[in-house]
């Protein structure tokens, strides 16, 4: 039984000006005790489809699943399967961090729980704020509350919606680790991120949404290993050559060119040469997932694996 299921999800919001379809036949199965990414720019249906699967949303068509229970007909059952980290810095500014967690515990039926909360409060940081008001605290230590309000319920899919969004690389660490401990323990995650490289440390499997639709899945290694393998990076304070410039990633001076093999490295330096290009801090490496990202975003639907 997979821990999550999306089959034939269709998302249709309907306005003045006509029909968006935000999703469109959306379908896989997330293994129970994956780390799952869920990939796209913005506006590709990411946050559509977790809020589906949260029941904050219905599909048009299609049915999800969670621990085999149906998130519409057997929405408690489902719900409580599930622990959420919003994007959203959502908080009650009347209560302290030990309470928040408290209630949240309540909401699922959940009481007497003191030693998890001290553990999820030791994990995150957040010992030394457990009696703090949540006004008083940091969009960083709010951030750190939002995740233990996701686990204090023990859920065994844990579904992480950009939550390393703005926050500080301390928390980053912080939190990577105690979620891979709690994945090698049986936990099943689902990520999204903007962060690719997360994403390829983490992720052993990737589904890639494009304008509502699954345009890659695979595991992390294979859509890494059929991309090119090689890319060409440097610095560059002068234009590149017309030639080089339709096929390169530039982010300010730092300059990225998709090669292929030796010979098309050879080449694109005696382009730079013959131009007067003088590329500082050369580097030829292994394409990462935002290589591949990109191209696939750039390109035509990738082989969708099982």
């Amino acid at each position: 039984m997979p821990a999550i299921s999306f089959q034939s999800v269709a998302k249709t919001f309907s306005g003045a000006r006509g029909d968006v379809h935000a999703l469109t036949d959306v379908s896989f199965d997330i293994q129970a005790g994956e780390f799952f990414g869920l990939l796209g720019p913005n506006g590709a249906g990411k946050t559509t489809l977790i809020s589906i699967l949260a029941g904050l949303s219905r599909a048009t068509r299609g049915r999800v699943t969670v621990m085999g229970h149906d998130v519409v007909t057997d929405y408690a059952a489902a719900r409580r399967s599930l622990g959420i980290v919003p994007q959203e810095l959502v908080f009650d500014p009347f209560f302290s961090v030990r309470e928040a967690l408290r209630i949240q515990s309540g909401y699922f039926g959940v009481h007497h729980n003191d030693a998890w909360i001290d553990e999820l409060l030791a994990h995150l940081g957040l010992a030394d704020k457990a009696d703090a008001n949540m006004r008083q605290l940091s969009g960083g230590m709010k951030r750190r509350v939002l995740v233990a309000q996701a686990l204090v319920h023990r859920p065994p899919v844990i579904v992480l919606d950009e939550p390393t969004a703005g926050v500080d690389v301390e928390l980053r660490q912080t939190l990577w680790q105690f979620v891979a401990r709690l994945n090698k323990e049986g936990h099943t995650v689902l990520l999204t991120t903007h962060y690719l490289e997360e994403a390829e440390a983490l992720c052993g499997r990737i589904a890639m949404l494009k304008q509502g639709r699954v345009v890659a899945l695979d595991r992390t290694s294979a859509l890494l290993a059929g991309r090119a393998s090689t890319m060409l990076r440097f610095k560059m304070d002068t234009p590149l050559p017309a030639s080089l410039a339709a096929q390169s990633r530039v982010t300010g001076r730092i300059v990225q060119i998709k090669a292929h093999d030796a010979r098309e490295v050879e080449a694109i330096l005696a382009t730079l040469r013959e131009a007067g290009g003088q590329p500082e801090d050369l580097e030829i490496g292994r394409a990462d997932l935002e290589d591949v990202f990109l191209e696939i975003m750039q390109g035509e639907p990738e082989r969708v694996a099982a």
